[in-house]
């Protein structure tokens, strides 16, 4: 095949992702880049203006919540520097759930540092038998893979991180393999209780997608309802949003520059609020009857 007509094929397939439905999610990611911060204590905020991602410095290494999209691993890498750390400290990366705006540089940091993979065991078993459903085929880059995690985390799951115990719990919804977890934040002598909810997308609970993944009889709009349930009266001093706009987190970030020394993440109601919130839009949207 001609070096030119190769070339053309290339920039076909080029032109078809930047003029498609989805182009704003994969070009020029670099404009949702933010400059990093630390939240409180030893919580620190990496991710970009769309999709988060948190790290915590534990005293025995670097544990990162969430790998970025596909194709962002470089924004990760620098916010980690720029934020005052080594990415090679990054011992741990937990995915709140397997789709691939949360797990794009999670291979990159395995290969290139030895970190550890986490993922809720039920997402884990998508990646092997429905590979499919982690969207993994819509990255514009086909070299981009899912993984096998070192540790396939279960309801209930109590683990430790250096300093920072961690209460894992599933919350199946977004996917089977949604992750809830919580755990303490320090700063000086004052300790803070930090709660991450895994997804909160009502994108896989459309009639189609529910059909296609055969549950016909919409069994999963229930699970999610539940799971909001199950989570919603834990203690949560710091609402760690899993896309910026669960904790209007860049609103949070404006705030804290333009009032030094105040803290907005600080807020506990924020989290049963924003729980709150999603149950009554979730009741209010599909056909979904509460248990009594």
């Amino acid at each position: 095949m001609a070096l030119r007509e190769t070339y053309e094929m290339y920039k076909s397939r080029q032109d078809a992702i930047k003029n498609g439905p989805k182009a704003h999610f994969w070009v020029n990611q670099e404009k949702r880049y933010v400059k990093p911060f630390k939240i409180y204590g030893n919580l620190y905020y990496v991710g970009d203006d769309w999709v988060c991602s948190h790290l915590v410095d534990t005293g025995d290494g670097l544990l990162l919540f969430d790998g970025g999209n596909c194709g962002a691993s470089a924004m990760l890498v620098q916010a980690i520097w720029e934020a005052g750390f080594n990415p090679a400290d990054v011992r741990w990366l937990i995915a709140s759930h397997g789709h691939m705006d949360h797990i794009g540089a999670a291979n990159f940091f395995r290969r290139m540092f030895g970190t550890k993979l986490f993922l809720g065991a039920p997402d884990a078993r998508m990646f092997r038998e429905r590979p499919e459903l982690s969207m993994i085929q819509e990255s514009p880059n086909c070299m981009d893979a899912l993984f096998a995690p070192d540790v396939e985390i279960q309801d209930g799951d109590v683990m430790r991180f250096g300093n920072t115990e961690i209460q894992f719990y599933l919350v199946p919804g977004h996917t089977e393999g949604c992750i809830a977890c919580f755990f303490d934040v320090k700063e000086g002598e004052e300790t803070k209780r930090a709660g991450y909810y895994g997804g909160f997308g009502f994108n896989t609970l459309q009639e189609e997608y529910l059909k296609e993944i055969g549950d016909t009889d919409f069994t999963m709009r229930r699970r999610y309802l539940e799971s909001l349930k199950k989570v919603r009266d834990e203690k949560v001093d710091i609402f760690m949003g899993n896309h910026t706009a669960n904790n209007d987190l860049m609103a949070k970030r404006a705030y804290m520059q333009e009032h030094p020394g105040e803290n907005p993440f600080l807020d506990g109601e924020a989290w049963g609020t924003y729980l709150d919130r999603r149950r009554d839009e979730l009741l209010s949207t599909f056909c979904v009857f509460p248990k009594e």
